[in-house]
């Protein structure tokens, strides 16, 4: 069963609430609005970024794929789609037939929060509200972000209107190795960029990381919060279920084939 065949969890209300505050959080470099749909385009840096999206729950399909198909070539990239819960199944159908492939099912995941609920950190993350330098570069290199993205990544993160949170740690050594994004909006944060360096893993850094972004979150007044994860990330879901995150809803991208 992919992600997209469980049934939500939640109301089309909150869905859309969801996908609205996860658009804010990753701010698309141009973003064009198309009848219920809205096309985001950011020089081909990250899928979210770069992706069909519906915006209205059922908003009718007819003549997006060709509308969006001509708009990214003329930018020089795939059009991509990212299948939610918002779009009719009939996009997905008709994307399926014209070759298009089901690519990164992945889920969204909520859970309350109250800063009685939320431990204190263990003092090995460091918040900020700017990216530092080390933030960047360290982030850039755990995440192998290509060099010709990497003023267009750290473009983004500048463009963020609401408030916002990143996380970072140190080894003995010094070096960053642990990476976390958390933007405020309405009452709920969204975690993002959680990245520990792969010789870090499996040292409670990443609870660490979670634990001191929905610390800030809920002394800054937050109510919720929620996350995006592949489904296939066993080891991060099963992280993120143990900190009381469960399933608000799945999606999946079509990529042309």
């Amino acid at each position: 069963m992919t992600p997209t065949t469980i049934e939500p969890t939640v109301p089309a209300a909150l869905i859309r609430a969801l996908e609205e505050r996860a658009f804010n959080a990753w701010p698309a470099r141009q973003t064009v609005f198309h009848r219920g749909w809205v096309f985001r385009l950011s020089g081909g840096y990250t899928k979210r970024a770069n992706s069909v999206n519906a915006l209205l729950p059922g908003a009718p399909f007819d003549g997006v794929r060709e509308a969006a198909a001509a708009l990214y070539a003329r930018h020089g990239l795939p059009a991509v789609f990212r299948i939610s819960p918002l779009a009719p199944p009939e996009a997905d159908q008709e994307l399926a037939e014209a070759g298009y492939q089901h690519f990164d099912p992945s889920l969204v995941l909520h859970r309350p929060l109250a800063l009685g609920s939320v431990g204190k950190p263990d003092g090995s993350t460091h918040i900020s509200t700017t990216p530092t330098a080390a933030w960047l570069e360290g982030f850039a290199a755990a995440n192998s972000v290509p060099t010709h993205h990497r003023a267009l990544h750290n473009s983004m993160l500048d463009h963020i209107a609401h408030p916002a949170a990143f996380a970072l740690q140190h080894d003995a050594q010094g070096q960053a190795v642990g990476f976390g994004l958390a933007v405020l909006e309405r009452g709920a944060v969204g975690l993002y960029d959680l990245a520990v360096a792969p010789e870090h893993r499996g040292g409670g850094r990443g609870r660490a990381l979670v634990t001191a972004l929905l610390h800030w979150a809920a002394e800054a007044g937050a109510a919720s919060a929620y996350l995006q994860v592949r489904a296939q990330n066993t080891p991060a879901l099963g992280l993120y279920q143990s900190m009381g995150f469960k399933t608000a809803y799945g999606y999946h991208y079509r990529v042309p084939g």
